[in-house]
């Protein structure tokens, strides 16, 4: 980017994560509620501190820190940069406080903006490129952690007012298969533009023919997985994700909650809701994707199978800023379902609503070395004993996806906005 549109575009991700935070009080920004939630007070100083000591402080002469303590307060993993304060305990931090840390914002904003014009060398500039997707990353993460924080309140308090999100009134198309044939592709960034580290070296995979389903899987389709024993079945689940089960008490997707004769109810943003059928299910940890998958006589897509899927279709969905903090149901087509049995089949919905659980562990991919310095630290120590998902979600930044993004997580991982695609082999 040149130097004002990278300015431009500084600008706009910094005031972002300022406005989701805006619904929350202080005490909503300082609650940690589990190890792998973060309070929003975190996100916001830890985004700047990226800002400050990778961008900033070594390549801006006579940059002064905002306060020397806060590289120890608010690095998050990285190692090479020193000694860190623990994720479990982040919660404990009531000092800054809130107002200190918006001032650390301006202060690191107001001198990324002297520095953008003419002060960065274009490795610098890369590095905050790098940054405003890192941010992007925890605007994300916001959304999620502030819902798992406000779900633990029995007063099921909303973050927004829900007028984007309404029940759906219409029919959700059949769940139809679009076929992809046996050969090689290649998957993997490559070109122009700007993508992460563990999304290349762009390779070729050979693919037996598979085919992927037309949407993501919906709550009323998972409500009869669970009417039909689904979490009593031990056949159906892997033997960690039947320990998770029987450990956790696992009976429905996080958040779902029996109330009684009417039914099932959810914890949404927007407060709390009965479960609509039309939506795609998500909060579901791999196991119960995977469990799902061989209720239904189908499996999980590999990575490949879903990047060869979605290469061709458009990045359009339901994304972080419509505001709905929700997924929605698939839409149908122009015309109806039945104008075509192709173009009916085609995948919708790859893109926002939810993460898609694939098969494919997270690796690297042949050839990747992580890069030199502390970012080396950013993805590559994380490619061991998570899995990949795919597409994005309701929270996640629309300019921030692309058909080669690898987001990943442990195979129990629920509280993010993850669902499910089937897939199958063609015999």
């Amino acid at each position: 980017m040149a130097g004002d549109d990278l300015a431009q575009r500084f600008r706009e991700v910094r005031a972002f994560s300022l406005a989701l935070a805006a619904p929350l009080s202080a005490e909503d920004q300082q609650v940690q509620p589990m190890p792998d939630a973060s309070p929003t007070k975190w996100h916001l100083a830890h985004t700047t501190w990226f800002f400050e000591t990778l961008v900033l402080a070594p390549n801006l002469r006579g940059y002064r820190p905002f306060d020397p303590r806060f590289a120890f307060l608010f690095n998050s993993y990285y190692e090479s940069l020193g000694d860190r304060f623990e994720r479990p305990r982040r919660g404990l931090l009531t000092r800054p406080s809130l107002d200190e840390v918006r001032a650390y914002r301006r202060h690191v904003d107001e001198a990324a903006e002297r520095a953008i014009p003419a002060a960065l060398s274009p490795a610098a500039r890369e590095l905050l490129t790098l940054g405003l997707h890192h941010e992007q990353q925890h605007q994300e993460l916001i959304v999620t952690d502030i819902k798992y924080t406000l779900g633990q309140n029995p007063l099921a308090p909303a973050y927004h007012d829900g007028a984007s999100v309404a029940a759906s009134r219409e029919r959700v198309p059949a769940l139809r298969w679009h076929g992809f044939p046996r050969g090689l592709a290649t998957i993997g960034h490559a070109g122009s533009g700007f993508a992460f580290d563990n999304e290349g070296p762009a390779h070729d995979v050979f693919l037996e023919a598979f085919e992927l389903g037309s949407r993501p899987i919906t709550c009323g389709e998972y409500l009869a997985f669970m009417d039909d024993g689904g979490y009593d079945r031990p056949e159906l689940w892997l033997s960690d994700g039947w320990a998770a089960v029987k450990a956790d008490a696992w009976r429905a997707p996080l958040y779902w909650t029996k109330d009684g004769e009417r039914g099932w109810s959810c914890f949404t943003l927007a407060g709390a809701r009965a479960v609509d059928g039309a939506d795609p299910v998500t909060h579901v940890s791999y196991y119960e994707a995977d469990a799902y998958a061989r209720w239904a006589k189908a499996r999980l897509p590999t990575e490949a199978e879903w990047e060869i899927g979605a290469r061709r279709e458009p990045r359009l969905g339901n994304f972080v800023e419509s505001g709905a903090f929700h997924p929605r149901p698939a839409p149908q087509m122009a015309g109806g379902d039945e104008g075509g049995a192709a173009d009916a089949a085609r995948p919708r919905q790859l893109y926002g609503d939810v993460w898609e659980w694939t098969a494919s562990p997270y690796t690297p991919y042949p050839g990747f070395a992580p890069a030199a310095g502390a970012v080396g630290e950013y993805n590559g120590k994380f490619m061991c004993n998570q899995l990949v998902l795919r597409g994005g979600s309701c929270a996640t930044p629309v300019s921030h996806i692309r058909p080669s993004y690898r987001n990943f997580f442990p195979p129990g991982a629920r509280w993010q906005f993850s669902g499910i695609r089937l897939a199958r082999d063609v015999r």
